[in-house]
């Protein structure tokens, strides 16, 4: 049972273009090597010792970054004692007005200050700026590190000029040591990123970031199997330069350097406005989609392959509407406004106000698409 459902998840006439086996990509000549499946596993372990990594990184570079620009960890305001409010609290963080309404009359609370003490109540279970700045640095870190590695492995590579070389001799085109190690950490990332999703800063978007980073994971992982290596690592790399500004906006936001804050993010505007809207479309969809059919031909992975890539773009128009508009606001307003998917909330009522109320506290991870090799 278990090997008639491998041999059929493994279809050679699903995964392979015509007239290619399994056998041709694990048997290569003397002197070459080939992706297996087999070897994209080893990425699963390495997860866990990035999410290691970043515990170590966020404790002994982070914080001590944080406390240099004076980013403490903040008490949050304190609320009021009340047992009814609580345990409504436990299972609906937001009541609506009728249910706000029914509380005025049992506490004998004005409906205002109800919502203060959920407003409150809410924030107390958000995390503070200096636990957002360390998740930004470590992220930027990253970033940064995978696109200069990324760069200095393509800039001697043929296909980064011409982009028809992805598909020569297809799917029998030989693994580097710089493919092969990109490819495991960019991997290994976002398998760390989808686990600790579940415990870091939760953010609107929840579930849209899961998707993103469920089809990143699927499209790296049969990418690196199909051995879509060339366009994998440039779509990872196109990708991964316009979050290291996204990344670099948010430190400087938590740092309270608002002009800086605003530059930087006008600045990943226009970057992932380039990458992902421009170049990931027209260079490399247009290259997977065009001349791959016209040099290798389609075959059924072929048709899932470009559906999930699709499906990232759709993704990065949206993103790039929500970024739009705060970046217009940036220009015209003279600061970054308020994050529609930020994971923060204030109100005028009840706290003061200030530049940092007023400006986002949070960028939210903006479509961190490396991993989507598989366009390839």
């Amino acid at each position: 049972m278990t090997s008639s459902l491998y041999a059929w998840f493994w279809s050679e006439s699903f995964w392979l273009p015509q007239n290619v086996s399994w056998a041709d990509l694990e048997h290569p000549p003397p002197g070459v090597e080939y992706p297996r499946a087999g070897h994209i596993l080893y990425a699963l372990p390495m997860s866990v010792v990035v999410f290691i990594l970043r515990l170590i990184f966020e404790r002994l570079v982070a914080k001590p970054c944080a406390h240099i620009l004076q980013i403490q960890e903040e008490a949050p305001r304190q609320v009021q004692s009340n047992a009814v409010l609580e345990n409504l609290y436990k299972s609906r963080t937001s009541p609506d007005t009728r249910k706000l309404e029914a509380l005025s009359k049992q506490l004998d609370w004005d409906v205002r200050k109800i919502q203060r003490w959920f407003r409150l109540r809410r924030n107390l279970d958000r995390p503070s700026t200096l636990t957002k700045f360390c998740e930004s640095m470590w992220r930027f870190t990253f970033y940064l590190g995978i696109f200069t590695y990324a760069m200095n492995h393509l800039w001697t590579s043929p296909w980064l000029w011409d982009l028809r070389q992805c598909w020569h001799k297809y799917p029998l085109q030989p693994l580097s040591p710089g493919q092969y190690n990109l490819y495991v950490a960019e991997l290994a990332f976002y398998w760390s990123l989808m686990f600790s999703q579940f415990t870091d800063i939760k953010r609107k978007d929840f579930l849209i970031m899961l998707l993103h980073h469920l089809a990143t994971i699927v499209l790296i992982t049969f990418s690196y199997a199909n051995n879509m290596l060339r366009a994998g690592t440039l779509v990872m790399c196109v990708h991964d330069a316009s979050d290291i500004f996204l990344e670099a906006a948010k430190l400087a936001n938590y740092a309270k350097y608002q002009r800086l804050c605003d530059g930087l993010f006008i600045v990943f505007s226009i970057m992932f406005f380039i990458t992902r809207l421009v170049i990931h479309p027209f260079w490399i969809i247009h290259s997977v989609l065009i001349q791959s059919w016209e040099i290798v031909g389609p075959y059924q992975a072929w048709w899932l392959f470009n559906g999930l890539l699709l499906v990232l773009q759709t993704l990065h128009v949206i993103w790039f509407y929500l970024i739009a508009r705060i970046a217009i606001k940036a220009i015209f307003k003279g600061k970054v406004s308020k994050d529609d998917r930020s994971d923060v909330e204030s109100s005028s009522e009840d706290e003061p106000d200030s530049s940092q109320t007023r400006s986002t506290k949070a960028f939210s991870h903006t479509g961190h698409l490396n991993g989507d090799p598989a366009e390839h």
